[in-house]
């Protein structure tokens, strides 16, 4: 097997985590690479499995010293991927997924040209509005600034090779896992 480098994209809220996390329950040796980010830890999340939550001077000195493969800025907070992450993996074989915003998609593309880039678009901005509501995790202005970033998001759905629409999380989730088994088999066969 080569190993591939999946890069899940999309607005936030729209459920990029769920369905990752529904496709690894049929696709087990998938490696999901941890991000590192700058937010507060929210309940229930765990350093080191949702995030590696650093401060700001820990993130910056990574950034300086080149550790990220991708890094940005957003809705007030620091997110990366550690290139560490992601080399460890795809040395020892193991495909991986990430879960980063569109312009973090767009380094990755650059960084690492085979990598396979899906966006995972909402049915409508309304069902976007919903979705963060109802988590509970963002006050009304923190939803207010993540749908203007996902309206600037959604116009760059064409950069992407694949687009899955999160209307029923089962389909949506199903239909990730047969895309990434689908190149993880034409992979072996090229």
């Amino acid at each position: 097997m080569t190993a591939r480098l999946f890069v899940i994209a999309g607005p936030s809220g729209v459920g990029k985590g769920t369905l990752i996390a529904l496709a690894r329950e049929s696709l087990p040796e998938l490696a999901l690479a941890t991000s590192a980010t700058t937010r507060p830890m929210r309940p229930g999340e765990v350093d080191g499995r949702e995030y590696h939550f650093l401060d700001e001077a820990d993130f910056l000195r990574r950034v300086e010293q080149g550790e990220f493969l991708e890094h940005v800025t957003f809705a007030g907070y620091r997110y990366g991927t550690l290139r560490s992450e992601v080399e460890r993996r795809l040395a020892r074989d193991e495909s991986v997924v990430l879960e980063i915003d569109v312009p973090g998609a767009r380094e990755i593309k650059r960084q690492v040209p085979g990598s396979v880039l899906v966006f995972v678009a909402p049915p409508d901005l309304s069902h976007l509005e919903q979705r963060l509501a109802a988590r509970g995790a963002n006050s009304p202005q923190e939803i207010d600034d993540r749908l203007a970033i996902a309206r600037e998001e959604m116009a760059a759905i064409d950069e992407f090779q694949h687009v899955i629409t999160n209307d029923d999380r089962t389909r949506a989730a199903a239909e990730l896992t047969d895309l990434i088994r689908s190149q993880l088999a034409s992979q072996e066969t090229a």
